[in-house]
């Protein structure tokens, strides 16, 4: 199976848990999986396949365990060479244009690193699941079987 790195990034701790139920599926299909909850761009280069998993904060923001690392490798750009990887990024649609904006700024980052996505960005509305585990972990098992 795969070995997969989990970069979580929540606000008041919904996407923690999320992140945790993944992990537990993935490593009931078999992978190798860490959870990350303040990586540094050591942990990113290491990774052999990512998934980033964030909540929105503000006006489409990054929260701040992942917003350091997000600016680390805009400003160093380590090259991907084509790594696997998946976001699933939670938000609240009533903010609009802003929706899923951590979510959408990964993806955006990841593919400019040159990185292969594996899936299209899983956007998870608030208002809609009261549950996101409900959509995350049948998408990340997905996700992982295609690695």
């Amino acid at each position: 199976m795969a070995v997969i790195s989990i970069f979580v990034g929540s606000v008041y701790g919904g996407a923690t848990h999320v992140a945790e139920q993944v992990q537990a599926e993935l490593q009931h299909q078999g992978n190798e999986v860490t959870l990350f909850e303040d990586p540094t761009v050591e942990d990113f280069e290491a990774a052999e396949a990512l998934l980033v998993l964030s909540s929105t904060t503000g006006q489409g923001d990054i929260p701040a365990e992942l917003e350091s690392l997000y600016f680390d490798l805009e400003s160093k750009f380590p090259l991907m060479n084509g790594k696997p990887f998946g976001v699933i990024g939670m938000g609240d649609s009533s903010y609009g244009d802003t929706y899923c904006g951590a979510g959408e700024k990964w993806f955006a980052l990841l593919e400019e690193l040159q990185g292969k996505p594996v899936k299209e960005l899983l956007r998870i509305d608030a208002i809609e699941t009261m549950e996101p585990e409900v959509e995350a972990v049948p998408w990340a098992a997905d996700w992982a079987t295609q690695l």
